[in-house]
């Protein structure tokens, strides 16, 4: 049997497969359906240092090959998180990861603070999509310099495994991977949805309570890989990524791509096995190809 085990940072993960913040809940929703310590780790639901309640509804609309969502990152707060999810999740004997959100740095920070104090919570996910309400909406992960921003104030208060998920919304995304990376990231995760929007021509109304809203599934896989491609020549911190993953193929074109460890996101909706099955299917892979690592696969393309 080859060797799945990857490292991002001081991360240890026992193979490259993990789920995508949002599609996953707590881990806990899909321990019916699967061995969760099967998997590489888990991002759990974004969280922020207050309760939100999300946008309002309709915040979900299926499209071809895919759907769009504006859930708004609803959840009840860190502190909910602290006291309530974290005692029922952090003995699951897999890397479980918060994905963090905020409007501000300030509130970047803190729910970060609160997160490093929790020892079974190796790594946070830095969402740098949100609108930075400072600066009118404008999200900080559409510059280069709001991204480092954030990520050498967070740095300064979180000690673990740091990585930044990166919007695709913007002209050259490597440029917004450099910048995190001198900015003190241990690794990047990419890409995050993409901005459409959809239409109801009888209500002559859009779909969307928000007009537009994050686009994911199989549809963005291609634009996902061309820009995971780009940024493993761009920068030398791991890569994770995500974008319409739907069977271990789409998880090997990842890797080859220069992805050191994937995410399956919407993909869980459909099949809430799917995780496991890539895991499998990568390794039946190996053994084909008589790959003794996996690591051996990443950036290998032809």
């Amino acid at each position: 049997m080859a060797n799945l085990s990857i490292n991002i940072g001081a991360l240890k993960c026992k193979n490259p497969v993990m789920t995508a913040s949002g599609t996953f809940g707590y881990g806990l929703e899909y321990a019916d359906f699967m061995d969760l310590s099967k998997i590489g780790g888990i991002f759990v639901k974004g969280t922020t240092i207050t309760p939100r309640e999300g946008n309002d509804y309709p915040r979900m609309a299926e499209t071809p090959s895919g759907m769009l969502n504006a859930v708004g990152l609803q959840n009840k707060g860190v502190d909910y998180f602290i006291n309530y999810i974290y005692p029922d999740i952090k003995d699951i004997d897999t890397n479980m990861m918060v994905n963090v959100s905020g409007s501000t740095i300030e509130d970047y920070v803190a729910c970060a603070e609160k997160i490093n104090a929790l020892d079974n919570i190796p790594a946070i996910e830095l969402n740098i999509s949100c609108p930075n309400v400072k600066q009118g909406g404008m999200a900080f992960g559409t510059s280069p310099h709001g991204a480092a921003e954030i990520v050498k104030a967070v740095r300064k208060v979180y000690n673990k495994t740091l990585i930044v998920k990166l919007s695709p919304n913007v002209t050259d995304i490597t440029e917004i991977a450099r910048a995190v990376e001198t900015a003190g990231a241990d690794a990047v995760s990419l890409i995050n949805t993409l901005l459409g929007m959809a239409i109801d021509v009888e209500r002559r109304t859009p779909l969307l309570s928000t007009v537009t809203g994050g686009l994911s599934g199989p549809c963005v896989k291609p634009v996902a890989l061309r820009m995971v491609y780009q940024t493993h020549k761009a920068v030398k911190i791991p890569i994770i990524g995500l974008g319409g993953i739907t069977n271990w193929q789409d998880a090997v074109e990842f890797i080859l791509a220069g992805a050191t460890a994937i995410q399956i996101g919407t993909y869980n909706f459909i099949d809430p096995t799917i995780s496991v099955k890539v895991v499998e299917g990568i390794n039946e892979y190996l053994d084909r190809h008589k790959i003794q690592s996996v690591s051996e696969l990443v950036g290998a393309l032809g």
